[in-house]
């Protein structure tokens, strides 16, 4: 897929600022305010959106994005023998908003995939004109094994849907191809944790959704810019912690999204809470600044996962300890 130029145009301009920025000693990201803010997609756009994958979305206004989620019902995962459900992090999505100039729209989505799945995908992303940015774990001692791919292309909001639901067609991810979620469960994440204290610790509100509780928190101290558009919490820019299990033996997964510098000051801070570092990579390409993520999971007491969430969380927007870039 080929950039358009007023894409490497933007890309350009903003190398330009932070080179400026650097030399005058000066915070590069918070001193290249965004030119303009993201255009909203129509109801005419969102409704072509969900037309097209074949399910309805969430669409947050104050980042422009919709977000479809696309939960793997078909998988029963085990990690270590134990049972987890789909909410705990076996879950994929595919979002979609404007650039900032307005001209063109951006798509990205995380895939959850058995081994087997991964190369057709490949074939059928390429196919319809998009691009594959990362393939992964998430987790280790998964059964079934469990890979995650990053997918992201240009165009138009419907044209970007159409390739993408031809793309999954074949597959599980498709929502036509999925089975129901089953009936809820008797107890839901609310009836099973704290909340309200495990908010005071993470200093965030927790979103329930089954037997699970989630924290997705995004980079707030950073203008992060792909494609041309901004990358949001809604669109992969975020860090994220789900809990489930009980207080006295919960189970953590998330992600943290990291600049370069403050990557091995989360990966201290995890080890030093017993919390497994299971992966650190990319999950987009042409990102400015280039984003890292780091994939973490653990067992124990509720409350003293959520601390070493929290003091990991804590690590995150502090000075480069090089000398370099301010957070």
């Amino acid at each position: 897929m080929k950039t358009p130029n007023f894409s490497r145009r933007q890309l350009l301009k903003a190398g330009a600022l932070l080179s400026t920025a650097l030399v005058l000693d000066i915070d590069p990201v918070k001193s290249a305010p965004l030119a303009a803010k993201t255009p909203a997609l129509t109801p005419a756009e969102i409704a072509a959106i969900e037309a097209a994958i074949g399910k309805k979305g969430m669409y947050k206004e104050a980042e422009a994005t919709h977000t479809t989620p696309l939960p793997r019902n078909d998988l029963k995962v085990t990690i270590r023998d134990q049972a987890l459900p789909t909410p705990f992090g076996f879950g994929g999505w595919v979002s979609i908003k404007k650039s900032l100039d307005g001209k063109s729209a951006v798509l990205m989505s995380d895939n959850v995939l058995l081994q087997e799945e991964v190369n057709p995908l490949i074939t059928a992303v390429q196919a319809n004109g998009l691009e594959v940015g990362a393939i992964h774990n998430h987790f280790f001692y998964e059964q079934p094994r469990i890979f995650y791919m990053h997918v992201h292309g240009m165009g138009s909001p419907q044209e970007l849907a159409n390739r993408y639901a031809k793309a999954i067609a074949e597959t599980k991810i498709s929502p036509k191809n999925q089975p129901p979620a089953g009936a809820p469960l008797a107890k839901t994440g609310k009836d099973i944790f704290d909340v309200a204290q495990l908010n005071g610790i993470i200093k965030n509100e927790a979103v329930i959704n089954g037997p699970t509780i989630k924290y997705t928190i995004g980079r707030k101290d950073l203008t992060v810019l792909a494609m041309g558009a901004e990358m949001t919490s809604s669109i992969g820019l975020n860090t994220w912690a789900a809990f489930t299990g009980s207080m006295e033996e919960a189970y953590i997964a998330g992600d943290v999204a990291m600049l370069d510098h403050e990557v091995n000051a989360v990966i201290k801070t995890l080890r030093a809470h017993d919390l497994e570092v299971v992966a650190v990579h990319n999950h987009m390409l042409g990102d400015k600044p280039h984003i890292i993520f780091l994939h973490y999971f653990g067992k124990g007491p509720a409350l003293q996962l959520a601390k070493g969430f929290r003091e990991a969380l804590d690590q995150l927007g502090k000075k480069n300890s090089t000398g370099g870039m301010k957070m």
